[in-house]
């Protein structure tokens, strides 16, 4: 049995959130730069350099990237010989959490009920998702959310008669309705499958997969391919003023689902698709 000290969980999370605030993964900044090699449109290639300058701002001065410095949503998997000392994994968390968002300076967009729009103050609590896996090690991604893209995001319950080409219609769909606002470039996940929450919650971890990796079943992959080329036939082109660069990366995800079912849920990310981890 391996045990890790909650406050060193504490530590890394808010190590974490400032660090995914302040530095675009590798991934997302080369995807930008190859979109500004290829782009015919002076209006979007003038749009991607000033998305990079902002980006590399940021990188250097070790500011946020955007205004919108996101609700922090958290995906861990915990090793079945791991055992978390001195307090609860939720609350060594959100701790860091707390701790990242007030010493980074970042933004504080957290209301504690819906509907009374109170804010928290701490942006917290956080959106954890947790994982059980074999061995002793505890891996912790930390996944800041904006809402600009979050908003445009959909979820459909199609029926299975509504096939294959039922699902490229709603992704296509789902692009078209988020516009300029998104913020694009965007990168879209896509979850096949599951069931009303499982779909969502599979759309959301694909934003986590790198924009070099593709879907391991060919399949699916030519259809990342496919729906990526359509995306960018669409003329929505960066932070909408036109262009071939309307999105990065489709990453889709699937899951066994019920036979008189077919969900489908699209998460939309904007250009600044943040994301850290660590391995403890």
């Amino acid at each position: 049995m391996k045990e890790i000290d909650a406050g060193l969980v504490t530590s890394e999370v808010r190590r974490l959130v400032m660090e995914a605030n302040y530095h675009l993964p590798k991934d997302v900044a080369d995807a930008l730069r190859k979109s500004k090699e290829n782009e015919k449109w002076l209006l979007a290639t003038d749009t991607l350099g000033r998305i990079i300058e902002n980006a590399e701002i940021a990188d250097t001065e070790n500011v946020p990237m955007c205004q919108d410095t996101g609700m922090a949503v958290v995906f861990v998997e915990i090793g079945q010989e791991v055992h978390i000392a001195g307090g609860g994994l939720d609350d060594a968390i959100n701790q860091g959490i707390r701790e990242g968002y007030k010493d980074g300076l970042l933004r504080k967009s957290v209301v504690g009920d819906p509907l009374a729009r109170k804010n928290t103050g701490d942006n917290t609590p956080g959106i954890i998702h947790y994982s059980i896996v074999p061995g002793d090690r505890l891996r912790i991604m930390v996944a800041p959310k904006g809402f600009g893209s979050e908003n445009m995001s959909r979820l459909k319950m199609l029926k299975p008669s509504d096939g294959l080409q039922g699902v490229k219609d709603f992704v296509i769909e789902t692009v078209e309705l988020a516009g300029p606002n998104a913020c694009p470039p965007l990168v879209v996940g896509v979850g096949i499958g599951g069931s009303f929450d499982k779909v969502t919650y599979i759309a959301k971890k694909a934003l986590m997969r790198s924009l070099d990796e593709c879907n391991p079943e060919p399949f699916y992959c030519d259809l990342e391919n496919e729906l990526l080329e359509k995306i960018n036939s669409l003329g929505i082109g960066p932070q909408g003023f036109g262009g071939r660069t309307t999105a990065l990366k489709v990453a889709i995800e699937t899951f066994p689902t019920h036979i008189a079912g077919l969900p489908v849920a699209v998460n939309i990310n904007c250009h600044a698709t943040r994301h850290k981890e660590v391995i403890l």
